[in-house]
């Protein structure tokens, strides 16, 4: 059982799920009647590529990490798991070609985000510029759960999606500062600079409490447009999130990181498809 857990973990498909539930809750929240399916097998084969990509491109050199760990010992999974959603990704690129500029923004950032892991010259400089790469993940996550499928849908702008990406916004990025204060040490034997090896212990931390505020701010001001249930429902991750602050800084371990923290990710959407469900 715990082999079975561990692959669904460090193989990304748990956090692939966590990308297609936020999808359908934007497309709920927006009641969106004709949804494109295309857009969730994209999005889908396309985070098993980056995220696999991602973690073969990490060394585990003196690592005690048990995701780095497990990644060693499966590297050619990893790189077939890569293969199989790049092709799949390739696929749905198609489906959607024409979509084509929004999606080819989309495969950019992605690569951006793990290209300073790669050894060649062109790409090791960037660990030297990657001090907003907290930012830029948190970016990355938002545009193509959050905006894409406006985009794909041609949905008008409104005031409450606005109000709903920013309050995901600023949740995403509170959890990725406690995965940067987490890999410090690993950030800095690779090189990789971020915000949390620039910023002090007390100003990060105010960072940290003020993204999670403003995340709560942004979902108290959907009230107004939704109900007070799916209100509690966006609150769930922020308050979960502020109660486990002190565990999840002292503890180091990857399954509780990969599996709760992430987790928070998608509370609010999984929440939300249970209830429309019940």
């Amino acid at each position: 059982m715990r082999g079975l857990f561990n692959f669904i973990i460090f193989s990304s498909i748990y956090v692939a799920c966590i990308a297609i539930v936020m999808i359908w809750q934007t497309n709920a929240l927006l009641h969106v009647q004709d949804i494109n399916r295309a857009y969730y097998f994209f999005v889908f084969c396309a985070t098993m590529c980056s995220y696999n990509f991602h973690w073969y491109l990490t060394p585990a050199d003196y690592s005690t990490s048990e995701r780095i760990l497990w990644g060693a010992r499966h590297k050619n999974l990893q790189l077939g798991l890569c293969a199989i959603g790049a092709i799949g990704a390739l696929y749905g690129f198609w489906l959607l070609k024409e979509h084509w500029l929004a999606l080819s923004g989309a495969a950019i950032l992605t690569f951006l985000y793990s290209a300073p892991k790669l050894p060649q010259r062109a790409f090791v400089w960037l660990r030297k510029i990657a001090i907003g790469k907290t930012i830029f993940l948190t970016t990355v996550w938002i545009y193509v759960t959050t905006v894409m499928p406006v985009l794909i849908e041609q949905i008008p702008y409104s005031h409450h999606l606005l109000l709903f990406a920013l309050h995901r916004f600023f949740l995403v990025y509170a959890l990725c500062i406690l995965f940067d204060y987490r890999d410090l040490e690993s950030d800095k034997k690779e090189g990789i600079r971020s915000l949390i090896t620039w910023l002090s212990p007390h100003n990060l931390k105010r960072l940290y409490i003020t993204s999670l505020i403003l995340s709560a701010l942004f979902a108290l001001a959907l009230y107004p447009v939704d109900n007070w249930l799916l209100t509690a429902v966006l609150l769930a991750p922020v308050l979960i999130t502020t109660l486990i602050t002190r565990y999840t800084l002292k503890t180091r371990s990857d399954h509780y990181y990969y599996f709760v923290v992430d987790g928070m990710v998608m509370l609010s959407s999984l929440l939300h498809f249970i209830i429309a469900n019940i």
